[in-house]
């Protein structure tokens, strides 16, 4: 059984920084990409970033460019995203998944159908 646990989400004032973490009870992690979503209260799950299976890769919401970078350490099978700069409509429960493609390395992540597995989430409140 695959999991994935997200860590690190806080409340922060705009402007502030945070990084979250996914760590994969996986032993393949290494061969999947992953993403980054969100979903703030009455919407829809939306991607926010994506890392290729080997980290060559990166796509980003045009929302964040610029101010989150995803990346993964296949040795510790823990994915990052380190958010900067952050604003008020940033406030989320933040998700990661994992897509389930082996070796995947193309340029899409906004397929929630995509993803076979994702953790419970947490919370990022950022005050103005």
């Amino acid at each position: 059984q695959v999991q994935l646990v997200e860590s690190g989400g806080g409340l922060v004032q705009a402007g502030g920084s945070l990084r979250l973490s996914c760590a994969a009870s996986i032993r393949t992690f290494r061969t999947y990409a992953m993403g980054w979503f969100r979903q703030a209260p009455g919407k829809e799950r939306d991607i926010v970033a994506g890392i290729s299976w080997n980290g060559g890769n990166t796509y980003y919401a045009d929302s964040v460019k610029g101010r989150f970078t995803i990346s993964r350490d296949n040795a510790k099978s823990t994915v990052y995203l380190q958010m900067i700069n952050l604003e008020p409509e940033d406030t989320a429960v933040y998700y990661c998944g994992r897509k389930r493609t082996l070796y995947y390395s193309g340029g899409r992540y906004d397929n929630l159908d995509d993803y076979d597995y994702w953790g419970q989430g947490t919370q990022v409140t950022v005050s103005s």
